[in-house]
């Protein structure tokens, strides 16, 4: 099944501002401003931030559950970092934070399935291109 997303731009890169839809559901209003310029609105690096994080966190909870230690709760932040370089703005990094609740597990292989996640999770594939990904994964309780 495809997802689905669709943005308009009207104006100017600098006083123009635009619309996005992800999916039936998510909406929201961007700009130069909210972007380049921490102004209010939203930004495409946000949608990369919360997909990444979205899709982290179902990727470590199938690994834990499939190797029998099923998870409580995994709880994923995401930040994405937008840099002016020399070809032009680039995301440059990505930093993944994660807790995990999850009994029955220790410390070592929690980290060594979080780290399997990180490699595999569909966004963090498409997202090979990203000079720098990190993780710092929690293991709580």
């Amino acid at each position: 099944m495809p997802a689905k997303g669709h943005a308009e731009w009207n104006g100017d890169l600098k006083s123009g501002s635009g619309t996005f839809t992800a999916g039936d559901t998510i909406s929201g209003e961007f700009s130069f401003k909210s972007r380049f310029e921490d102004g209010p609105g939203a930004n495409p690096e946000q949608l990369l931030a919360g997909a990444h994080a979205s899709c982290f966190s179902m990727a470590l909870s199938h690994i834990l559950a499939e190797a029998g230690t099923p998870v409580e709760s995994v709880k994923t932040d995401a930040k994405v970092t937008l840099r002016q370089t020399e070809n032009g703005p680039t995301i440059t990094a990505i930093a993944l934070t994660t807790v995990g609740v999850v009994p029955g597990i220790d410390e070592a292989t929690f980290q060594q399935q979080a780290a399997a996640a990180k490699a595999g999770c569909v966004i963090s594939r498409a997202l090979a291109g990203v000079p720098e990904i990190t993780l710092e994964a929690t293991l709580a309780g």
